[in-house]
């Protein structure tokens, strides 16, 4: 089973999570601040990281930062319900998705099993038959999990690399947030409008010379978005 890192200055909220995931299996690491999160993650073979934002020393916004600059693994922010900008500036710095607190056990489990579903997708299943997209310059070799533009790999996270995936295959067709939300993380999408919103910036700046004018994903204004073709 997966090795998850819980990254939380309550040591009662670690410990809870701890237990709910131990109980499914999972090998369960801690830290208690940004600081040790990340030497954690630089000293552990890591496949999700739960953290919370408001912690001594370094913050989970500026953990994340620096995270993002070594790893793609799934990230998961734990937030309070009154803290809907975290939420945002937390998707917005490279996570994956988040969980408020005080939370259900279940949507817990259920999240962390959804985020380490897509990140072995993409990082060490391959599909039976090789399969590759593209669009101009953009390139998308799903048997490798590999995004190129201009002949230059791309850097994508787990949840951004199935946006884009799900995107080129249909090029030219319009997928609301709802329909994009629902066929990446597998739940009802009430109130997900922004959540995919900040995914798809971040691709955007990814493949795209300038994000402001993209030639690949475009927006529908009202409608959702799509890969041009």
């Amino acid at each position: 089973m997966a090795n998850i890192l819980v990254c939380d200055d309550d040591k009662e909220i670690v410990e809870a999570i701890s237990i709910y995931l131990s109980q499914e299996g999972y090998q369960i690491f801690k830290a208690y601040d940004g600081l040790q999160a990340i030497e954690v993650l630089k000293n552990e073979d890591i496949q999700l990281l739960l953290i919370d934002i408001m912690m001594p020393k370094l913050d989970g916004i500026h953990a994340m930062i620096k995270i993002r600059e070594f790893s793609s693994i799934p990230i998961l922010v734990l937030s309070a319900k009154s803290e809907d900008v975290d939420k945002i500036l937390g998707l917005n710095v490279g996570a994956d998705d988040y969980i408020t607190k005080p939370f259900n056990p279940l949507e817990l489990i259920a999240r962390v099993k959804s985020s380490l579903r897509r990140y072995t997708m993409l990082g060490s299943v391959t599909p039976v038959a090789a399969t590759s997209y593209a669009i101009g310059a953009l390139f998308v070799d799903d048997e490798a999990k590999e995004v190129k533009v201009d002949g230059e790999t791309v850097k994508l996270t787990p949840i951004e690399y199935q946006i884009l995936l799900l995107l080129i295959k249909n090029p030219g067709r319009v997928f609301s947030t709802q329909q994009i939300y629902e066929s990446i993380w597998n739940e009802d999408a009430y109130g997900a409008e922004n959540t995919v919103a900040v995914h798809i910036r971040h691709i955007r700046e990814k493949i795209e010379i300038n994000p402001k004018e993209p030639r690949y994903l475009k927006v529908v204004w009202g409608v959702g978005y799509k890969i041009e073709k």
